[in-house]
């Protein structure tokens, strides 16, 4: 870790951030939690890991071994600063799983989603960074009053306090828009495509077969029938899917069973 402090980012012109919200956690106790929270942020794009009094972090030690890939580059690569230094050089926003309920207090509220989060930071241009606390107690009501906003994850009431690893993953998970590209998100079938109007008429008609093969009442076949349409319309099946109900339908309509017969 480096205690540098980071240089401000000459101005652009651009609409967004120039870079994605750091990442800074508070007095963290267990450093697999730092390596957790390090393993997510290379999970959904973040970069910049921001410790305030850390604990040791062994290269040899459980942070690093839960750090999966990021132990080659966000975790070694983090920095250790004051709370101060947060404050003073970037747009904070500070993470509680305890908020106020109303606008008669203002240390935890107002407050957003980490969803909303997301599309507001979208249009903040300053260097942010968003705060995580300590395992036990979060951040304490001091540490919240000198933040510029808050965000909380919506939980139940009953128990809505999070591990520190699990808050931080679910957060960026959802910021994960405003630090990757569209084109670096792996994700399998990003495009579904529905079966042409022909297709869909072939099944239609298909299960019209089988219901008369069937003798489905017939003052109840377009009513049936009616209620299959929107069932399919709703589904938006794939060309795959439809030709293997198409298969299913007619081998059903054609009886096998009378074959044994």
């Amino acid at each position: 870790m480096t205690d540098d402090p980071r240089a401000s980012s000459p101005e652009t012109g651009d609409e967004h951030p120039r870079n994605p919200p750091a990442v800074a956690v508070v007095d963290a106790q267990t450093p697999g939690n730092v390596g957790t929270i390090a393993r997510a942020m290379k999970n959904f794009g973040f970069s910049e890991l921001l410790l305030v009094d850390p604990p040791e972090l062994d290269p040899d030690g459980e942070a690093y071994g839960f750090a999966g890939h990021a132990r080659e580059d966000v975790l070694p690569n983090a920095r250790e600063v004051s709370f101060d230094h947060l404050v003073e050089n970037y747009h904070t926003v500070g993470t509680t799983a305890i908020t106020n309920e109303d606008d008669q207090h203002h240390v935890r509220f107002p407050f957003t989603t980490p969803a909303e989060l997301a599309d507001r930071l979208e249009r903040v241009e300053a260097d942010t960074v968003v705060v995580f606390g300590r395992e036990g107690v979060g951040l304490t009501n001091e540490e919240l009053a000198r933040l510029d906003e808050v965000c909380s994850i919506p939980a139940s009431a009953e128990y809505p306090v999070l591990n520190l690893g699990q808050a931080a993953t679910i957060t960026l998970y959802e910021l994960r828009t405003i630090a990757l590209d569209p084109g670096d998100v792996q994700l399998p079938d990003v495009e579904r495509v529905r079966a042409d109007e022909p297709s869909l008429e072939r099944l239609y008609d298909q299960w019209a077969a089988l219901l008369e093969e069937i003798n489905h009442p017939e003052e109840k076949r377009a009513k049936t029938m009616r209620m299959l349409r929107r069932l399919h319309g709703r589904a938006d099946p794939t060309v795959q899917e439809v030709t293997t109900l198409l298969g299913v339908l007619r081998r059903a309509t054609e009886r096998p069973d009378r074959e044994e017969n």
